[in-house]
């Protein structure tokens, strides 16, 4: 679905090359009224209170194809229609959004929480098709991840938050690292709302040096706070609060390049690795 056009905003950005690879961070302000009205009517729900319509993380490989992640992308599959989560202030949350000017026909039952399953956007800049997106049973080596190893580019970039009026927050940010074995990119979106639910849904991809593919899983994790007893500090970091919660779905996709790709792919990654090593 395209969305309306979006009025340009001056951008914090932020480039690194590693051989056939540029990753790209940009950061920008909090979406304008005159944008976020038009964007409601659009979506059919309210918007979150801070969404960073112009933030970007992309990795773009020299062929044209690649992966970015966009906050409006995400929201898009946010669903419209149904109010999956009752809370005391929920219709008194609801109340205020319409008092908002533009947003009275767009208030209805809905996913207030923004719980969305976004993974990224593969992409090609020529129109075909991105990649081959297949089901796997390979993994990301976590552990090996957790090796030190020099990181030459990083960046954390937010897609947007709100704070559920006072209930709570839900908010979607996505970080990358770069090494000379590869990229790590790590999209989360973390929901607490206070006395009933914490969630989180990540999406891992990891690209090694040498290979024509990436791995991407994305793991859904839940708990209710009847049940979970955890420290305080925790509730409000996600990386703390995941050991506590419930996994109730994984998928792991297998992400192969175009074949038009492969033939360079050898020589690129080769010298991908030679540059980083030797920085």
């Amino acid at each position: 679905r395209k969305l309306c056009a979006i009025e340009a905003m001056p951008l914090n950005k932020d480039t690194f090359t590693f051989g056939p690879w540029t990753a790209t961070a940009a950061k920008g302000p909090i979406l304008k009224s005159v944008d976020r009205e038009r964007l409601e009517a659009e979506l059919g729900l309210p918007l979150p209170e801070m969404v960073f319509a112009d933030n970007i993380l992309q990795l773009e490989h020299s062929r044209g194809f690649g992966v970015r992640f966009l906050a409006l992308e995400a929201l898009k599959l946010v669903d419209t229609k149904n109010d999956t989560l009752k809370v005391a202030d929920a219709e008194v949350w609801q109340r205020t959004r319409e008092t908002v000017e533009g947003i009275g026909n767009v208030v209805k039952p809905f996913d207030w929480t923004y719980t969305n399953d976004y993974r990224g956007t593969l992409y090609h800049n020529s129109g075909k098709q991105p990649v081959i997106v297949e089901a796997t049973d390979e993994k990301i080596d976590l552990e090996k991840l957790k090796e030190h190893e020099k990181i030459f580019f990083f960046d954390d970039v937010t897609l947007f938050e709100d704070e559920l009026a006072d209930n709570g927050t839900g908010v979607m940010n996505v970080k990358v690292r770069v090494m000379a074995s590869g990229f790590f990119i790590l999209l989360r979106f973390f929901l607490r709302v206070d006395g009933v639910l914490a969630r989180l849904h990540d999406t891992r991809i990891y690209h090694q040096a040498g290979t024509e593919s990436m791995l991407r899983e994305f793991t859904k994790r839940e708990g209710s706070f009847t049940k979970l007893r955890v420290p305080h500090s925790a509730l409000t970091d996600p990386a703390k609060l995941s050991s506590y919660l419930t996994v109730t779905e994984i998928r792991t996709d297998k992400i192969v390049f175009p074949i038009e790709d492969q033939l360079s792919s050898a020589s690129q990654t080769q010298s991908q690795t030679e540059m980083l090593s030797s920085s």
